[in-house]
């Protein structure tokens, strides 16, 4: 299985890093160089596209605005010098953010992330839909799976993972995929029940055992990173003390 890439940056060495590290990885295959979002908008237009490295600098059209006009998007790593904009982009369902300048290993990480959404999109795993009518306060939410709708208790999650266009709704070591992003997400789970805890990541805290490090510890023993940004408001929130 080969991912069909296309890299949109305004910057040559960006792209020879990326088409240097790529040679590296077998499933990693570069079809296309754009050095405009106005000129990757043709691209896509003309031939496909499984996954884009995409910078958001860039004249004319920015990253984000380009994502924003597609109507049909293949998976995104946005790759970019400015970590400020780390949030609106995961609030559009990206795939990874690599923050330049960035090593092989943190190039290997996202795009291995990318190879399992594509597969999991593939194979049709099981997915499901969140339906945006749920109450925020309310003990249980509508999950459409395949053809069935059912019930999910809000207590019995124990967290939820952004995965590019989906998240992963996790109950003990199972999970359920759904095509949402993590925010639409935040503004409808309970917040007596729920925190938001790393840009990736929102936690149900009933089910915290202990922080570790930049690690929360869950009772069943999954473990969840805490964001750099979030830390600091984690603590009084979980009851935890120095």
């Amino acid at each position: 299985m080969s991912l069909r890439c296309l890299i949109v940056d305004d910057e040559p060495l960006a792209h020879g890093v990326i088409t240097e590290y790529a040679k590296d990885i077998p499933f990693i295959s570069i079809v296309g160089h754009c050095y405009r979002a106005t000129e990757a908008l043709f691209f896509l237009s003309n031939k496909q596209a499984d996954l884009i490295f995409l910078d958001i600098r860039m004249p004319k059209l920015n990253g984000l605005d380009f994502l924003r006009t597609l109507q049909h998007k293949p998976l995104v790593i946005i790759t970019s010098a400015y970590e400020e904009y780390a949030l609106e982009s995961f609030d559009l369902a990206v795939c990874d953010y690599l923050l330049k300048p960035f090593r092989l290993d943190r190039f290997l990480k996202a795009v291995n992330r990318a190879l399992e959404l594509y597969q999991l999109k593939k194979q049709n795993v099981t997915t499901s839909d969140i339906e945006k009518t749920t109450p925020k306060n309310g003990k249980q939410i509508s999950l459409k799976v395949d053809k069935k709708h059912i019930l999910v208790n809000v207590e019995e999650i124990h967290f939820l993972e952004s995965l590019g266009n989906y998240v992963k709704v996790w109950k003990n070591n199972e999970f359920l995929l759904t095509p949402r992003t993590l925010g639409s997400f935040e503004t409808q789970l309970p917040a007596d029940y729920f925190i938001r805890i790393h840009k990736s990541f929102i936690l149900n805290k009933k089910y915290v055992d202990y922080l570790e490090g930049n690690t929360i510890v869950l009772k069943n023993g999954q473990q969840v990173p805490i964001g750099k940004n979030f830390r600091g408001i984690i603590k009084p929130l979980l009851n935890i003390d120095d």
